[in-house]
């Protein structure tokens, strides 16, 4: 399955220039040590050793600078979900192997670099562009998971297939949305079994 581009958040000087991924880079660092909310653009730059105003040159705002890492992590978990479903023998199984990747994915990032996640969080809240692009996604996941399990006989037809492909979304939303995974952690593998039971079971003709 070919996943979709992101939209690239917006930036100011050459995109590739070496600056701009060693400002990335710090920040990255810095937000995992001190957290998104508590660092300002002044911090990084006296971390980095630059001025602000030239950090300025490269991101218009802090929140352009967690948009990028924000980017990278959520694209971390397509790659992860991407991968666990590559090889799926079936819509049912490939199904069930995605709402698990997106749950062990952002528990990975939860407990792996909690700071991190909270820019996702943040991200989720407000909602930046990449998170609008994650659920993008997800959304697109599901219907041609969907689809597929339609054209091979596994799922029933009768339902439109916009309305099946939004409920199944709203029945994942608690696992796999950043802001909301944190809150539903406990029991999150076995909720993941279940609820795709029960998914599957509505998708049966």
């Amino acid at each position: 399955m070919n996943t979709p581009a992101h939209t690239a958040p917006p930036t100011r000087g050459p995109s590739d220039h070496d600056v701009r991924s060693q400002i990335v880079a710090a920040a990255t660092e810095y937000f995992a040590r001190y957290g998104y909310e508590k660092t300002t653009v002044s911090d990084l730059a006296k971390e980095i050793g630059f001025s602000k105003a030239y950090i300025y040159k490269f991101f218009e705002s802090k929140q352009a600078i967690g948009e990028v890492i924000c980017t990278n992590r959520l694209d971390d978990m397509r790659r992860a979900v991407d991968a666990a479903i590559a090889d799926a023998t079936s819509a049912s199984d490939r199904f069930r192997r995605m709402f698990r990747a997106f749950v062990d994915a952002g528990t990975q990032l939860f407990f792996g670099d909690r700071k991190l996640y909270d820019i996702a969080a943040t991200a989720a809240l407000e909602p930046w562009p990449s998170v609008r692009a994650y659920e993008r996604y997800v959304e697109e996941l599901v219907v041609r998971i969907v689809r597929e399990g339609r054209e091979s006989g596994e799922f029933e037809r009768k339902t439109p297939l916009d309305e099946t492909a939004n409920a199944i979304c709203l029945v994942m939303k608690p696992y796999i949305s950043p802001l909301l995974l944190q809150y539903n952690l406990d029991g999150a593998q076995d909720a993941t079994v279940h609820l795709s039971n029960l998914v599957l079971r509505s998708l049966a003709p």
